[in-house]
């Protein structure tokens, strides 16, 4: 029983760090600066997740979050002239997030997560009926 609550729990874990790295990606929509304030546009954050054989018995997998990677993509160029960034033409490189994708990825991550939490409750409910019908 407690492997099953470890393969929902494989499931939270991988979606709480894929909706940090969605918020982090939304939250720098509009750096024109890296980390180190150099004059580079924010690099997105994309989570890619991994089957854990190793969580459940019998072959039942679980997920992990194998690695979070760097969006290389070139950035949007937007004409800015005022901006405190803005090259000698007027335009300004922003990092290439597209709003809609990352709202659609938050929706699903959040929905994933609702469902791990679900399973949970339900093996929870299984186990306690159990162990009633025992005692």
């Amino acid at each position: 029983m407690l492997k099953i609550m470890d393969i929902s729990t494989s499931g939270l874990v991988a979606q709480r760090i894929r909706i940090t790295a969605i918020a982090s990606n939304l939250a720098n929509i509009t750096s024109t600066r890296n980390e180190f304030q150099e004059l580079k546009p924010y690099d997105p954050r994309y989570v890619i997740f991994q089957e854990d054989n190793t969580i459940g018995p019998n072959g039942s997998a679980g997920v992990y979050v194998r690695s979070v990677e760097r969006d290389e993509l070139p950035p949007i160029r937007k004409y800015a002239p005022n901006h405190r960034d803005a090259d000698e033409q007027g335009f300004i490189n922003l990092p290439r997030i597209n709003l809609i994708t990352e709202f659609t990825d938050a929706i699903e991550s959040g929905r994933s997560y609702e469902a791990n939490l679900g399973a949970i409750e339900v093996t929870k409910s299984m186990a306690n009926q159990t162990l009633r019908i025992i005692s």
